[in-house]
């Protein structure tokens, strides 16, 4: 099976529907930064590889669940009859809040913004969690345009969280440090 259509050549793609639309339309950049942000947490998933601490495991298990919800997210917004792909986000959506408790649990009490930066997992991480937020921009303002379930919303939402949480973990279990933002220290 080829993987070209042809289609694209001229700036076009084909939904899950059928329905042909331009490659810059709300929803293609939707599922496209889903798209994005999963790779983005393959890199992750790749890097943990190399870490042998017990931390990395619970992280990757982690990651494997969220890949395989974006390509459920990626799937529905493509194909919005695919709603039964996302019948498993208000589960999920309960154990991000679990492991984000869980993470931040183990880290120093965050009382200021936090350097994006660190280990090089928890930089990636850092990296992945700013992916999430315009991801879930861009859901939003397709949402303004089309009928998005809400639970796309809550999941993309709760994921930029998770990934703070996972960061800053990654971070304190490498003994990375942790630079904390402080207006006086660094606007003068």
């Amino acid at each position: 099976m080829a993987i070209y259509t042809r289609t694209g050549d001229r700036g076009k793609t084909r939904l899950g529907t059928g329905k042909q639309i331009s490659k810059d339309s709300a929803n293609v950049e939707s599922y496209g930064t889903i798209d994005e942000l999963n790779s983005l947490l393959g890199v992750v998933y790749s890097e943990l590889g190399a870490v042998k601490n017990s931390h990395a495991k619970y992280l990757k298990q982690i990651l494997l669940e969220i890949q395989s919800d974006l390509l459920c997210i990626g799937a529905y917004l493509a194909n919005p009859n695919l709603i039964d792909m996302i019948g498993h986000f208000d589960k999920r959506i309960k154990k991000f809040e679990h492991e984000i408790d869980f993470m931040m649990g183990q880290t120093p009490p965050l009382t200021n913004f936090v350097f994006p930066q660190g280990g090089r997992v928890g930089s990636l991480l850092q990296l992945a969690r700013t992916v999430s937020r315009r991801a879930e921009r861009m859901i939003v303002a397709f949402s303004k345009k089309s009928s998005v379930d809400e639970r796309i919303l809550m999941y993309v939402n709760r994921l930029s969280d998770l990934l703070l949480a996972a960061a800053r973990y990654a971070n304190h279990k490498e003994k990375k440090k942790e630079i904390i933002w402080s207006r006086d220290k660094y606007i003068k």
